[in-house]
């Protein structure tokens, strides 16, 4: 169904009659290829290549927004070729190389998973689409699914990575998955490092504290990488959990003062 007024209409196909940003969209190209390769990795059985592409994928990915805002060349266009690569890049492309790593030997129970985990993508990059305008940008509502897909891509490669059996990934992997697609449709809040005051000055041991982290990082990146992924999937519920007792004294605030008004009101 097209919710769009004859005028948003005539206005957009004139936005098209001038052209598009060239430099941005082909960022976001060169993350839906990286996507893309990633299947073909992954029906040719390479999984660990399937994994980095993935990777590459999302960091294309974090590129475009950025390289369209430094050089004011945002456009409608180029956030819809957006949502529309990262569905492909971080849903499909995921949901695809899980089930074939781990969960064929499911059966239906296992495709259902991977397609709980593209469908829960979907709605949650249609529900950021929505609500862009109306959150505060230093916060996702729910987790981001490039962090999602990047957490399967992690936890295949620490698989490798150790050469642990397949008797190790079967009920954890598709435990995995459901966790995966049901924070991607949460209500907990993730950092979206987009605060402007990161690129600010700094204490001096915050750039201590960021070479130390490079350094280990780099001495186990496999492990690392997952390691700090995890702690970014978790931080959600934990955030959630650690700020409910303040939620709920405001809440209870918020109630106090709309009963008051509602009793002067009657008054």
């Amino acid at each position: 169904m097209n919710l769009e007024t004859p005028q948003e209409s005539g206005n957009r196909r004139e936005s098209m009659k001038r052209g598009i940003y060239i430099l941005p969209n082909l960022v976001t190209a060169a993350s839906l290829f990286a996507g893309f390769y990633s299947m073909v990795a992954t029906l040719n059985g390479n999984y660990s290549s399937a994994a980095a592409w993935i990777f590459i994928s999302a960091v294309c990915d974090g590129l475009d927004g950025k390289v369209a805002r430094m050089t004011g060349t945002t456009s409608k266009f180029g956030v819809e070729f957006d949502s529309l690569a990262d569905l492909v890049a971080f849903g499909v492309t995921p949901g695809l190389m899980m089930y074939a790593w781990a969960l064929r030997p499911f059966g239906r129970l296992g495709w259902l998973a991977a397609f709980l985990f593209v469908v829960c993508g979907a709605l949650r990059l249609a529900r950021f689409n929505v609500q862009v305008e109306t959150v505060e940008s230093k916060r996702f509502v729910g987790l981001p699914i490039p962090a999602a897909a990047c957490m399967i891509a992690s936890t295949v490669l620490l698989f490798t990575h150790f050469g642990w059996p397949s008797s190790y990934k079967k009920l954890a992997i598709i435990a995995l998955i459901y966790l995966l697609a049901f924070l991607m449709v949460s209500n907990f809040r993730y950092y979206s490092f987009k605060d402007p005051a990161l690129i600010k000055r700094q204490p001096f041991g915050f750039l201590l504290l960021a070479v130390v982290l490079l350094i280990v990082v780099a001495a186990e990146p496999v492990l690392m990488t997952f390691s700090i992924l995890l702690l970014y999937v978790f931080s959600g519920p934990v955030d959630f959990v650690l700020t409910w007792p303040r939620r709920r004294r405001l809440e209870k605030a918020v109630h106090k003062g709309r009963e008051g008004a509602g009793r002067e009101g009657a008054l």
